[in-house]
Parts: C-alpha cells; sequence; structure tokens
C-alpha cells in the first residue's frame, strides 16, 4: 500500500508539471486526483485494523513489535501484522492422522482424539517466533505434541482398559498433560476429547479368543456348581430316608406290631364278615376269609 502511495504521488507531479508545460487543464485534474490517492493510500498503510477475537504480532525492518489489541492500530508504513485467531481452534487427529498406539502389553489400538486449542494473546509474540502463523501453530506444536501425549498415555495402561473399562480416566491424563506441556508455550487448551479407540484386527482377535474362553469356563463352572448341587442334594436326601428307616425300625415293636394288625382286622370286620387266624406271635401270617364264601 505504501509503494502504490509513492507511485501514485509520483504520478501527480509528473501529470502536474505536464499539465503545466502545455496548458492542458485535464491533465492538472489528474494530478489532483492522483495527489489524493497518494495521500489516502499513505494513510491507509499506516492503519491497521485487528478484528474481534484476534492479535496482531506487527514486523518492522525484521523487529517483532508488542502484540496489538483489536481495533485501530497505528503503524509505521514499512509494518508487516501477522494476526492470530484468539477463538477455539478443533485439531482432529482422525482419518488419515489417527494415531496408532501400542497398550502395556504390546496391543495396537488406533485412536481418535480432538483437541481445542488457542492462542493466549499475551504470548501471541513467542508463537510468532516459533511458529509464524496460526497453521503453523497447529502443525509444529499442538499436532506433534499430542501425538506423542497420546502414545505416551496408552503405553503405561492394558489393551482392556484402553478400548473400554479404563477410557474416562485415560481421556483426563491425556488431557492434563497436553495442558501442561502447550500452556508455556502460549496454547491454551480447553478441552481433549477421546472420541474413538479401535483395535487392530489382531488384537481383536485375541480378544474374541479371550472372550469365548471366558465363556466356556463361566459354563464349566456353571456345570460344575450344578453337579455340586444334585449331589449334595441326593447326599440330603439319602441321609434323610436313612435316619426314617431307622426310626421305623427302632419303633416298630413286637407290640406295635400287633396293635396294628389287630386295628387292620377290625377295619376290615367293620365293611365284610370275616375270620381270621388271631395275631400274634408264632400264629404266622394273617389269613382273612370271606364269610359269605364257603
Amino acid at each position: 500500500m505504501f509503494v502504490l502511495s509513492i507511485l501514485l504521488l509520483i504520478a501527480a507531479v509528473i501529470l502536474y508539471f505536464v499539465g503545466r508545460s502545455d496548458g492542458r487543464p485535464a491533465f492538472r485534474l489528474g494530478a489532483v486526483g492522483a495527489l489524493l490517492a497518494g495521500l489516502f493510500s499513505g494513510l491507509a498503510s499506516c492503519l491497521v485494523i485487528v478484528s474481534a477475537y484476534e492479535v496482531g504480532v506487527p514486523v518492522t525492518f525484521g523487529k517483532v513489535g508488542s502484540p496489538m489489541t483489536p481495533g485501530l492500530n497505528v503503524v509505521s508504513p514499512f509494518t508487516t501484522v501477522t494476526t492470530f485467531s484468539t477463538r477455539p481452534v478443533d485439531l482432529n487427529l482422525s482419518d488419515k492422522d489417527v494415531v496408532e498406539v501400542r497398550s502395556s502389553q504390546g496391543g495396537v489400538m488406533y485412536v481418535e482424539v480432538t483437541v481445542k486449542w488457542a492462542v493466549a494473546p499475551s504470548k501471541a509474540v513467542e508463537l510468532y517466533r516459533l511458529a509464524g502463523n496460526e497453521a503453523a501453530i497447529q502443525q509444529r506444536l499442538v499436532f506433534p505434541d499430542s501425538r506423542e501425549i497420546v502414545r505416551n498415555v496408552f503405553a503405561r495402561h492394558t489393551s482392556e482398559e484402553g478400548y473400554s473399562s479404563a477410557r474416562e480416566k485415560i481421556n483426563a491424563e491425556i488431557g492434563e498433560l497436553v495442558k501442561e506441556r502447550l500452556a508455556p508455550r502460549g496454547i491454551d487448551v480447553t478441552t481433549v476429547n477421546l472420541r474413538n479407540v479401535k483395535p487392530s484386527d489382531k488384537l481383536q482377535d485375541q480378544i474374541d479368543r479371550k472372550i469365548q474362553q471366558q465363556q466356556a469356563t463361566e459354563r464349566a463352572q456353571e456345570a460344575a456348581r450344578t453337579a455340586t448341587a444334585e449331589a449334595e442334594r441326593r447326599r440330603i436326601e439319602a441321609e434323610g430316608i436313612a435316619r426314617a428307616n431307622k426310626i421305623l425300625n427302632d419303633s416298630l415293636s413286637d407290640k406295635v406290631l400287633l396293635n396294628q394288625c389287630i386295628d387292620a382286622f377290625k377295619e376290615a370286620a367293620a365293611k365284610n364278615p370275616v375270620y381270621a387266624v388271631p395275631c400274634g406271635s408264632g400264629s404266622g401270617t394273617p389269613v382273612i376269609v370271606d364269610g359269605k364264601k364257603s
């Protein structure tokens, strides 16, 4: 813009002298227009507008200045301003950037993570020196550090913890470590979201075999428990029968048997006239005879 201003001023001077020598008013009007355009361009080259939620880093002849706040800022015509957004930016580690990790057992998993980060305005100058622009900050700082931390955290956990039982704990560990790593560099990490953990094909086969073995073990244990319970039931039943028989045997004396025999004959005689061999020891088996038959 400043170079354009110089060129317009030079053009205004040339047009003025040409118009003066030839006496042409059109050239003089052209000189006035070029002069006004040159002055406007020169003024515009000294003004820089930094948008809301941005921070500007001025550089004049290779010297980096102080961060510029949002609004209208006056600078030297030879100053270039690089702006950084202070809004959170998403770094998605997925698809071609998915992170391949190994568990403490050596199992391979593929992890998808989203890191939400933003530039700290007070550290914009340091970040400019480290990277140069916003895209470079993500590519050179946030991206490699996040991948490294994800791998290191998963390496401290088993495969089962990684893909199921301890995912929330692992997510919290990754978020804390990423924040600690990037905060001193002027990068504020707001959230880290562990979106998906997928076992490799080989690890998935191992998981399936382990599940099948666990199911087979559970079935065998259940069958053993059932057999033990059935054996215990039969033992208790047999012991009960044996105790009942012993009690019955101990209680069946001759007098008891005789009394039961008499009761039986009384009940039979109440229905039909009978002749019976008297009950008692040595009398043999009682015989009931129907009195209506000869």
